[in-house]
């Protein structure tokens, strides 16, 4: 025998109920569906508040709202009724709406809705439904019978959400259905064909003295769960939209699947903390008897649902699904006067429990100095106030100090039987939530090792849901949701070899690259479904939202994804100025774009200090070399307790070219004409050749060898006559450089007759950095290189006799976004 529930949603049109009635005579449920119990249609409960509240201000509009429900009704019972069973229940709807009418017009007069009166105006709602759904199965060829349950559930005085008494709801309900001749339990395959179904009220309950009564929003499950465990049911099933329970919430995690099985103790933990597919109080009745709860879509039958049994297989994951419950206060006390005082905390609960306040989470210092409890918002103020009444005199001694309540939070918990066994739970929860920059206000966790409960900020619930359900369920999948700005050439080639890798990353590697905010120079998207950076470019071309960088930044944060990672692309001052405040909103920040690490000393600092003491990553690998890994290298030796001595480098790709390939069978002008047609250049050649972009990777890799040194001390040899940089153009410019062609022929041949060759060469050494044009001779390792490749040598106290040598391109859009692309890598692989 099964007992059915349908919520709201499931009777909230005809065509819904439409597909109840195909559920009732498919072959899983003919015959075996004894009751079926229904919510009212979808928002029906709310309008009948709203009507109420209008009734108790004067406001006349009830009246028509009470119609506008008929009519609803009215046009559901016309979509399956018709002749004498349509006039019946059209009867029967005219005298249910008076009746609640009459009941609102009894609250305008009192001008007062009390919670008794609530819980009575709310019943019309299942009433109205269970009445019309029952003749609309029995004209569809299910016997079926109106249920009222409100005489079967009895139930306390606590109007809103009473509780009811077992025995006797018990025994009412089985005195009810042995009087319908249905003996438990049922063996007569005849006797069940010819008992009509069973539609009964959900949610409504009444007091021993007969007075209407609620079991609290969403009591529509516990009705059935006590009918089910009256009758000794096989399964109760519960129909709702979705298709049984999820790893966590789809709303706020899009990544959240359904979970086959689960046990009773696992469900109440997960609907305790918010999952609203079932109605905590449901399982307790269906555990008393060992009867599994099944939930289902009544939209999607074919899937089979969560089912809650006692002893659910375990999964393959260390956890079974995560919750939350929003919007909570949490409540401080602390003092000297509570270390070492029995009987403090059971004071301190009976104080609130008079006050009828639920406690949803508590935690306590091993130090007894302090304790904290979490409660909805509406109830802060007044356990505050009870607080200080209980401990009024505590408090005036200065014994205690006055409770603190912070608001705006919510508790995120991580359910799961299997955690007990699995070590490292805990540490991959925090990880998560800290590696997002997500601060954990309290924890609790309760000695059955069932679940672990976080306290964080509302405004990073969904966040820390995303954070956590990766790491748990995504089988290893490591996501980085990206914000680029600048789509220029390194940009540009970034987003080309983000389109052509991320499928292998995510397939071979488990590594998922989620664009979801881009800018040029003149425009800028974003996205949370995400950016496809195939067409990006084009799409920002054609951008109807103009550049603003303050606003770039703002909607990254707010949109406050967890994984996220800020990548400047740009060579721009502006864009590298927001650096610290994107680091301080714990956003990692990948970058080859120099202007940060080579401008003020203290802005370098505060960057890298930052990313070093919060753990938020700041790579910055391209900056110097593009691909190659001299930061990296640097880094490694200085964390090993090596000492870099000195360093000697070529480190711009254009500088290089140039003198690789001066050898005397061209002038140096021509030479420079012809690396700025191969692109070696800027379009202007003097901002090459002024050497600023070669020193300002010069003061990086200084700074990353511990020297304090601003700009202005780099010293910097320059290569061009003053009279080029004053040049009004670049052709007016190589008008002047050709100029100087014969001083340069000079010093080559020079050079040539020692058997030397000219490179432009920085080092960096007993606490100074310099850049110079050198003659090099053979067997140098500058004159190894070949055309825009850099070199970066390394001298220390464990590399003093053979330096370490790093050389390859140290340019080029491919390399430098190939770079790039492999710290945002790293990015997703510093996460759990």
């Amino acid at each position: 025998m099964l007992v059915l529930k349908f919520g709201g949603t499931s009777v909230g049109t005809p065509e819904a109920i439409g597909k109840i009635i195909d559920i009732l005579k498919d072959g899983e449920h003919r015959d075996r569906v004894r009751v079926v119990v229904v919510s009212a249609f979808s928002k029906v409960t709310d309008s009948l508040i709203s009507m109420s509240l209008k009734a108790a201000s004067g406001d006349g509009a009830y009246r028509e709202a009470a119609e506008s429900l008929k009519k609803r009704h009215l046009e559901t019972a016309g979509a399956f009724l018709s002749g004498e069973a349509l006039e019946k229940a059209s009867l029967a709807l005219d005298d249910a709406i008076l009746e609640l009418v009459r009941v609102l017009d009894g609250i305008a007069a009192l001008k007062e809705f009390s919670p008794r009166t609530q819980d009575l105006v709310m019943s019309f709602g299942e009433r109205l439904s269970a009445s019309l759904i029952a003749p609309i199965f029995s004209s569809r060829g299910i016997p079926a019978s109106y249920l009222d349950a409100r005489p079967l559930i009895k139930t306390d005085r606590v109007f809103g959400k009473a509780n009811y008494f077992i025995e006797e709801t018990s025994g009412r309900i089985r005195s009810y259905f042995n009087s319908l001749s249905l003996k438990l339990p049922m063996d007569a395959g005849a006797a069940k064909a010819k008992a009509p179904i069973q539609v009964a009220t959900g949610f409504i309950s009444s007091t021993m003295d007969d007075t209407t009564s609620t079991l609290g929003r969403g009591g529509s499950d516990l009705t059935a769960a006590i009918i089910g465990a009256a009758l000794d049911a096989e399964e109760v099933e519960i129909w709702t939209d979705v298709d049984g329970i999820l790893t966590a919430d789809p709303r706020q995690v899009k990544n959240s699947f359904r979970i086959e099985s689960i046990s009773y103790e696992e469900a109440m933990e997960l609907s305790h903390f918010g999952a609203k597919v079932i109605y905590p109080p449901t399982i307790r009745p269906a555990l008393e008897k060992g009867i599994p709860i099944r939930i289902k879509n009544t939209f999607n039958p074919a899937c089979p649902g969560t089912s809650i049994v006692k002893d659910a297989s375990q999964g393959p994951f260390p956890i079974r699904g995560i919750s939350s419950m929003s919007g909570m206060a949490l409540l401080r006390v602390q003092g000297s006067g509570m270390v070492g005082v029995r009987g403090f905390s059971a004071r301190l609960f009976t104080a609130i429990a008079r006050k009828g306040i639920n406690i949803n989470l508590i935690t306590q210092s091993s130090s007894e100095y302090s304790l904290c409890f979490a409660v909805i918002p509406e109830d802060a103020e007044i356990a505050c106030e009870a607080v200080k009444e209980e401990f009024r005199t505590e408090i005036a001694a200065g014994h205690i100090e006055p409770p603190i309540a912070e608001t705006d939070l919510s508790i995120v918990a991580v359910v799961g039987a299997k955690m007990k066994h699995s070590s490292g739970v805990s540490g991959k929860v925090f990880h998560a939530l800290g590696r997002n920059g997500i601060n954990v206000v309290a924890i609790a966790q309760g000695s059955s090792e069932l679940n672990i409960s976080a306290v964080i900020s509302k405004q990073d619930e969904a966040k820390a849901l995303n954070a956590i359900h990766e790491v748990f369920f995504l089988s290893g999948v490591r996501s980085v949701n990206l914000f680029l700005l600048g789509t220029g050439l390194i940009g540009g080639t970034l987003l080309e070899q983000i389109a052509a890798q991320r499928e292998i990353l995510a397939d071979q590697h488990k590594i998922k690259i989620n664009l979801v905010g881009a800018g040029d120079s003149k425009h800028m998207m974003l996205s949370q479904s995400g950016l496809d950076p195939k067409s990006i470019k084009a799409q920002l071309r054609e951008g109807k939202e103009a550049l603003d960088l303050q606003a770039f930044v703002s909607k990254m944060k707010a949109m406050n994804l967890p994984n996220t990672c800020f990548c400047d692309c740009t060579a721009s001052d502006e864009v590298a100025g927001w650096y610290a405040e994107i680091l301080q909103s714990s956003i990692p920040i990948v970058t080859p774009n120099k202007r940060a690490n080579a401008g003020s000393l203290g802005y370098y600092k505060t960057l890298t200090g930052f990313s070093r003491e919060r753990g938020i990553p700041y790579l910055y690998e391209t900056t110097v070399c593009a691909g190659l890994p001299v930061i990296s290298t640097l880094r490694d030796l200085f964390l090993s307790g090596d000492k870099v001595r000195r360093i000697e480098a070529v480190l711009s790709g254009t500088l290089s070219y140039i003198f690789n390939n001066y050898d005397g069978s061209k002038p140096f002008s021509a030479l420079v004409r012809e690396a700025k047609a191969k692109g070696y250049t800027e379009p202007d050649p003097r901002d090459d050749l002024n050497a600023m972009d070669a020193a300002r990777k010069a003061l990086i890799l200084a700074r990353e060898c511990g020297l304090s040194l601003e700009f202005p001390a780099v010293d910097i040899e320059p290569i061009l006559p003053p009279s080029c940089f004053k040049a009004d153009n670049v052709e007016a410019f190589f008008s002047e450089l050709e100029k100087s062609d014969r001083d340069f022929e000079k010093r080559r041949a020079a050079a040539e007759a020692e058997g030397k060759s000219l490179r432009y060469v920085a080092i960096i050494e007993e606490g100074a950095a310099k850049l110079s044009l050198r003659a090099e001779a053979p067997g140098s390792p500058f004159l190894s290189l070949i055309d825009s490749d850099n070199i970066v040598v390394i001298s220390s106290d464990r590399y003093s006799s053979l330096p370490m040598v790093i050389k390859g391109p140290g340019a080029g859009a491919q390399v430098t976004a190939g770079g790039v692309f492999a710290d945002i890598v790293r990015i997703a692989r510093t996460l759990v």
